[in-house]
């Protein structure tokens, strides 16, 4: 396969605000995409940055009381835990208000003048009497003149998607102050998108097959076939003091290139930046006809995407290149309902990961529900809970909990080389191996939702095939070590195969199995191989634990901490902590006496039918054995549990229970954060040793 060389970047978040559930989505969608390029053997180079320019910003600094240069340095400072939190791998993350975005975006305005293509005039824009400002596009509301909608913006319609000026707006007012704007005249730079030359090319653009959603194409195709007031107009790329942002160059009056031109450039400087960085030549890889130039946005933008930035590259021209996709995702809701933190429908990532979720949960959510159209997404939390429980912990997981322990147990921890036996016509691991290619296809067309389907489909055939073998059977039988050895070895390559074709949507699980498997670190090209004779394989840890539904309810639970900052309910979930620290009522070594602690080794441990939460145990005290049903299923399966020792209260009066009689306690422990920890005495304690 032809090596492909890639250059891909993810929408600006604006730089005002923490990231919200929309934000984490794409990041998760594109970083998905680049992993599985990675792992083909691709070259990738993932970038993004804040979009830091802007009236906003500058009004937000001023309400915060700081310089806006003060205020955009804080907000990308607290980046770095999103992307850490969930596994989001990019290669840079930079800024539009840098030194490359300035150089790079009076560059472009150059070159597009000195093409003909900018002109100036002087145009009547609103002026806030009570602020002495002039206004931003986004600081005037009004009606939309395209469909009436109330409350829109000044420059493109929320409810429509139209795209208009300002001063076409019905009844507007000042989204600032709520003062009725004045006009105000003033020059202003213009783009002309309405060219002839630049409509031809952009129609050819559009056009190209591949290069984007078929929705996408439809979508800009009217507004740029637009006729009379809908037609295509030029763009309006400069604006008045006071303005955060970059100046227009060679002129002496103070103008600033409007936000929505330097921003998309910002892709750009992210990635000039990180070539300086990693000794890159930025024009020569540019330039490079393989190079591919791919953009993940979300619906709202893409006006932007498909009109104005392929424009601008085209037509300032060499080493800037057009893009070569532009992949759009729809919204994000909650149950069907829009995202709202004050009805309780909006998802707040820090929140997420300060409850000690597992952010492999959410990704794997959102690959489970993401296809390649412009749709929106729905986080239902039931659905959340079921997907997660079921699939990566009742059905993946499941295979290596089950099967691992007895190949560390009864074979040294060696695998029987599946692809050399003759005595056996099994073929679990195969099966899973020659549907890579079809889980690849769906990677790739970035229907995330049909891969995570057939892979799932794929993790039922082995645990059927598990359940069919019965190898906790086979362990009991005398003569039926080779046949243990080979269901068990093939499971476990069946396992890796599933946890390669997993990979780019769980990278830390993955690398959690590769570890327990004995290798390195996953590519695609394993899959092409085995293990092979005597490979030798860890003993099973715990990969992943289930969704306990009051994480999800504290999740959602937006009363608790109604105003609450990330400081502070981070102070708050310390106390809950220090609560739980706290030292109990004091007892006399008399009262700790009563407790007769004693070693025990699990022998047996089954599933409990109709119990949510109870395992059921067999234990060996050395000589007698017991039975106890414990709360730990949530945490463990049963065949990860056999052979371990555990500490049992063994003086504790039986109790009756509905599924039999419980004859004592094995110990675990607990905190705030979600989990369960069987406590386990080191190596060297027997059963039936007391513990003093």
């Amino acid at each position: 396969m032809p090596q492909r060389r890639l250059f891909v970047t993810t929408a600006l978040p604006y730089a005002n605000g923490p990231f919200h559930i929309g934000h984490i989505m794409e990041y998760i969608q594109a970083d998905i995409w680049v992993r599985f390029q990675r792992m083909r053997g691709h070259e990738v180079h993932f970038v993004g940055a804040d979009d830091a320019h802007g009236a906003p910003i500058m009004l937000a600094a001023e309400k915060a009381g700081q310089a806006p240069e003060k205020f955009v340095a804080e907000i990308a400072r607290s980046r770095k835990q999103y992307f850490e939190g969930f596994n989001i791998a990019f290669d840079n993350w930079h800024s539009t208000h840098s030194a490359e975005n300035t150089e790079l975006s009076q560059d472009i305005y150059r070159r597009l003048k000195k093409a003909g293509l900018v002109y100036t005039k002087p145009v009547e824009q609103f002026y806030d009497p009570v602020k002495s400002m002039f206004l931003a596009d986004r600081y005037i509301k009004g009606e939309c003149p395209n469909c009436g909608a109330k409350d829109q913006y000044g420059d493109a319609c929320e409810n429509c998607s139209a795209a208009y000026a300002a001063t076409d707006l019905k009844n507007p007012y000042s989204a600032l102050s709520g003062a009725a704007p004045v006009l105000k005249t003033s020059e202003h730079h213009f783009f002309r998108l309405s060219d002839p030359k630049c409509k031809a090319f952009l129609k050819g653009w559009l056009e190209q097959p591949g290069r984007l959603q078929s929705q996408v194409v439809n979508k800009a195709k009217e507004w740029l076939d637009g006729e009379g007031d809908k037609a295509l107009g030029d763009w309006d790329i400069s604006r008045d003091p006071p303005y955060f942002g970059i100046r227009v160059p060679d002129i002496e009056e103070e103008k600033y290139l409007y936000v929505w031109l330097d921003a998309p450039i910002g892709y750009l400087a992210s990635f000039k930046n990180y070539c300086g960085k990693t000794g890159r030549d930025f024009e020569q890889f540019l330039q490079d006809p393989g190079t591919e130039q791919i953009h993940f946005i979300g619906k709202d933008i893409i006006y932007f995407h498909t009109l104005f930035w392929p424009a601008m590259l085209e037509y300032a021209g060499k080493p800037y290149k057009v893009p070569d996709h532009v992949y759009v995702h729809g919204f994000i809701t909650v149950s069907g309902d829009k995202m709202s933190k004050s009805r309780g429908t909006g998802i707040s990532p820090l929140r997420y990961l300060e409850l000690g979720m597992n952010p492999e949960w959410l990704r794997y959510y959102i690959a489970a529900k993401l296809n390649a159209n412009v749709e929106d997404l729905d986080f239902n939390p039931d659905d959340f809970l079921a997907r997660v429980n079921s699939d990566l912990v009742g059905k993946f997981v499941n295979i290596a909990s089950r099967c691992a322990p007895f190949v560390t147990k009864w074979f040294g921890g060696k695998l029987k080389g599946v692809e050399l036996k003759k005595e056996s016509v099994l073929d679990i691991a195969l099966t899973v191996k020659h549907a890579a290619p079809e889980v690849a296809a769906f990677y790739e067309a970035r229907e995330f939702g049909k891969a995570i389907r057939r892979i799932m489909d794929l993790a039922d055939e082995v645990n059927r095939f598990v359940d069919a073998e019965k190898p906790w059977e086979l362990a009991k039988q005398t003569g039926q070590e080779t046949r243990l050895h080979i269901v068990c070895s093939e499971a476990i390559e069946a396992f890796r195969f599933l946890a390669i074709l997993l990979a780019p949507v769980l990278p830390r699980t993955a690398e959690l199995s590769a570890q327990m498997l004995g290798v390195k670190q996953f590519s695609w090209n394993d899959l092409q191989k085995y293990l092979g004779q005597d490979h030798a394989i860890g003993a099973y840890k715990h990969l992943t634990s289930r969704v306990d539904d009051r994480q999800l309810d504290a999740l959602f639970d937006i009363a608790s901490v109604p105003q609450a900052t990330a400081p502070q309910r981070h102070a708050e979930q310390q106390q809950h902590i220090a609560k739980e620290k706290s030292v109990s009522d004091i007892v006399t070594i008399d009262d700790f006496n009563k407790l007769d602690l004693r070693v025990a080794k699990i022998t047996r441990a089954e599933q409990v039918e109709g119990a949510d939460k109870l395992l059921k145990l067999t234990l060996d005290l050395g000589g007698s054995t017991r039975t106890v049903f414990a709360g730990i299923k949530s945490a463990y399966e049963p065949a990860s549990l056999e052979g371990k020792l555990a500490v049992l209260v063994a003086n504790l009066a039986p109790r009756t229970m509905k599924f039999g009689v419980s004859e004592g306690m094995v110990l675990a422990a607990s905190g705030a954060e979600p989990g369960i920890f069987l406590i386990s005495p080191d190596a060297g304690a027997a059963p039936g040793m007391r513990v003093k």
